[in-house]
């Protein structure tokens, strides 16, 4: 297949693969970060937030069974190989979900409503690839770099591997969180009958674990592979963008196939489901209001390096430190910002 491919076009084919499963698992699953949060708030009820907690085990569970079992090299990723900043996180994480909560949805909430049909989540979808982009590299990337420099991690920046460093067993540490945290998602029997929750989210775990084991092959067979990555909705987005304007001068990726692959995955669920519809914007305060969020979105996930997929998932399955902190502050700011909307900011009476 490398005969005919290149690494980078075989590293996004496997990307889009993954894609597909979740895009698919968020039009008929409803599996969505920023539905967990306002269900969890304003209803009362934690089905997609256990569902979400079913994905992050399945995830952890599926990780460390890789590195007990065929060698995989979870420190080769960015989560531990770069040094972690909680000020980063913690600010990155209140940016991205007060956006997420102005913007109604996540990068990826986005992209699979777009898939769906709405073309109010184009213009989020633009905005926040345009404004990852300026951090990475255009103007906001000299004040990033100033603020948070990234450095080499000094020892692979996880808690399983931080307990390893205390002669705990590194796979046995990791499958016990990652048990641990199943469990806790399926403690409630009212959610053991949510069956199509449960199944959705052990395929969004099983997605984030095929990204990591794609790359990992993909990267021991040849050296021109980009790395061990496995989904994210920020960065790829402008990088998926960048393809799509300069193809000529640039290479397809994991993420830019993942981007494409949620947004295949969520039209054919749309379908399926005969929910897909053209929608546009026809308030401009909406309209302000999710170019706002959408910027947020695009500088807060660079700083935090990564989404709610990204660290909310992904980072979490390797057991990086920034995940459960970046999430805490994703979470925050949503909550804050859904608030705002609903209510000002006068006091709840």
């Amino acid at each position: 297949m490398l005969d005919i491919l290149s690494p980078g076009a075989f590293a996004a084919l496997i990307g889009c693969a993954g894609g597909i499963g979740l895009g698919l698992a968020a039009r008929l699953g409803r599996f969505c970060s920023m539905g967990a949060i306002e269900d969890a708030l304003y209803q009362g009820s934690y089905i997609r937030a256990r569902q979400w907690g079913v994905a992050i085990g399945v995830a952890i569970i599926g990780v460390f069974t890789l590195i007990g079992l065929f060698d995989f090299d979870p420190t080769q990723s960015h989560f531990l190989a770069l040094q972690w900043s909680p000020a980063a996180s913690v600010l990155g994480g209140l940016m991205f979900g007060y956006g997420m909560a102005l913007a109604g949805n996540c990068g990826f909430g986005a992209l699979a409503r777009l898939g769906g049909g709405d073309l109010r989540n184009f213009v989020i979808v633009i905005v926040m690839g345009l404004f990852s982009y300026m951090t990475l590299n255009g103007p906001l990337a000299e004040l990033r770099v100033a603020l948070f420099p990234p450095e080499p991690a000094q020892n692979p920046a996880g808690i399983a591997h931080w307990l390893n460093g205390y002669r705990l067993p590194l796979v046995p540490v990791g499958l016990s969180i990652g048990l641990a945290i199943l469990t806790l998602a399926l403690s409630s029997k009212s959610f053991l009958s949510e069956r199509k929750a449960i199944l959705w989210g052990s395929v969004v775990g099983l997605v984030i674990i095929s990204g990591w084991a794609g790359t990992a092959w993909l990267s021991n067979l040849t050296f021109e592979a980009e790395g061990i990555v496995s989904h994210s909705f920020a960065a790829p987005i402008g990088d998926a963008m960048f393809f799509l304007m300069m193809s000529s001068a640039t290479s397809p990726n994991f993420g830019i196939g993942s981007v494409a692959g949620v947004l295949i995955g969520a039209a054919a669920g749309s379908l399926i489901k005969g929910h897909f519809k053209w929608e546009a914007c026809d308030d401009p305060r909406e309209l302000k209001r999710q170019i706002g969020g959408a910027a947020l979105m695009g500088i807060g996930a660079v700083l935090a390096f990564g989404c709610t997929i990204g660290q909310g998932i992904s980072a979490m399955s390797v057991l990086a430190f920034s995940a459960p902190i970046t999430m805490a502050a994703i979470i925050a700011g949503a909550a804050l910002g859904l608030r705002q909307l609903i209510y000002g900011f006068s006091p709840v009476k």
